[in-house]
């Protein structure tokens, strides 16, 4: 993100600029680029589902959804739960509908941490982390996964844990690296919560994009289940980002304190959408199984056509990103990488520094999407095989 002082901006928010998202996007239409860096579906999701949204509006679901979500979404999201997890959970006072996870996490962090209060996050983390983390007026306590594994240390993860330590704030499957935490990993991270009375905040969304290993909610780890508020949204299993619906699910007092800030901040949620995703959620085992296949294929073939055009490839394990060493090309800055490979080759990606705040732990990295109908990958790679030739 840019860092130039910004004269009216509040000091909490200094240096939280114009994204990075936005920089690179600009940068690719300068140059008719393919955009591989965008974490977004350029496809939409089933036509049943946007049917079924079609049909909300036109019977008049219209005007403001109940602050707390519309009961026939929140009985979904309890049966996906128990479905998927085993966990039981009380739709009237144990969920909450957000605008999209985003707005679930920023909620949560207002809700529950006050001024000065820490907060551990593991970097590279997405970006909105840090910025809502500032609003509430909290620190955040850097935990720096290095590649290629990311793995934890256990020693070194304590010894961020201080007095004022208030909340871990989890994200598996892990964007942008593509790790999914084991299950050891999130013992780790439920024993120092547990042993310091911690609140976690799970970032789930990629819950259902999980290519090796298995997605195990840290809710369903003993003793987790009271501190721990788990989200997650519809936009990454179904291919509707733009709807922007999204959940929060945890015991009643997390819920009650999420909603207070919640009802300040978007009051209530797209109500046209909510049926539409509730129907969504109850798709049956093979529209679960069809999305894992159509990822996994467009993952190996951009790893491999990755392979071919020089790069070292971090093979994900979840979500539909993949990080790859610029190093083999002679490259050692992210940013001079990304800022030249749309005029190089006509393709976009994004630096990962952006989710750095120790730049030197990522910047010999570099990110894709896999997340594109088969032909742009296809183009996308053949333009990358030139590089070798430009360079």
């Amino acid at each position: 993100m840019t860092s130039q002082r910004q004269p009216h901006l509040a000091s909490r928010l200094q240096g939280f600029g114009t994204t990075i998202f936005t920089e690179m996007t600009l940068h690719a239409q300068k140059y008719d680029a393919l955009n591989l860096g965008q974490g977004f579906p350029d496809f939409d999701g089933p036509e049943v589902i946007k049917n079924r949204a079609i049909e909300a509006i036109e019977a008049g679901v219209n005007q403001y959804a109940p602050m707390p979500g519309l009961p026939r979404l929140k009985e979904a999201v309890v049966a996906h739960q128990q479905r998927f997890y085993g966990l039981e959970v009380d739709p009237a006072s144990e969920v909450l509908i957000t605008h999209g996870a985003t707005e679930g996490i920023f909620a949560a962090l207002q809700a529950l941490c006050e001024t000065g209060d820490e907060v551990i996050v593991f970097e590279p983390f997405y970006d909105s982390y840090r910025a809502s983390i500032a609003m509430a007026g909290a620190v955040d306590r850097r935990y720096t996964l290095e590649a290629p594994d990311f793995a934890i240390d256990p020693e070194r993860l304590a010894r961020l844990v201080t007095a004022k330590t208030r909340a871990i704030l989890l994200n598996s499957p892990h964007n942008p690296t593509g790790k999914v935490f084991t299950e050891a990993e999130l013992e780790v991270v439920a024993e120092l919560a547990r042993r310091h009375d911690l609140l976690v905040i799970s970032d789930e969304v990629y819950e259902h994009l999980v290519f090796e290993g298995e997605h195990r909610p840290i809710a369903t780890l003993p003793g987790m289940w009271e501190r721990t508020l788990t989200l997650s949204s519809s936009g990454k299993t179904f291919s509707f980002t733009g709807w922007k619906i999204g959940w929060a699910v945890g015991p009643a007092p997390l819920i009650a304190a999420v909603r207070t800030a919640h009802q300040f901040i978007t009051f209530s949620v797209a109500s046209s959408f909510q049926p539409a995703i509730a129907h969504a959620l109850e798709l049956d085992d093979a529209f679960y199984a069809d999305l894992l296949a159509s990822y996994r294929e467009r993952r190996d073939f951009l790893a491999d056509g990755l392979r071919r055009a020089g790069f070292d490839v971090i093979m994900p394990a979840g979500t539909y990103f993949m990080l790859a060493d610029i190093r083999p090309l002679g490259f050692t800055s992210d940013v001079d990488f990304c800022r030249r490979l749309p005029e190089l080759v006509q393709v976009a990606a994004i630096p990962p520094t952006a989710f750095y705040v120790d730049k030197q732990a990522g910047e010999h990295l570099v990110r894709f999407a896999f997340c594109k109908h088969r032909e742009v990958l296809e183009e996308g790679v053949r333009r990358l095989e030139k590089l070798r030739e430009l360079l």
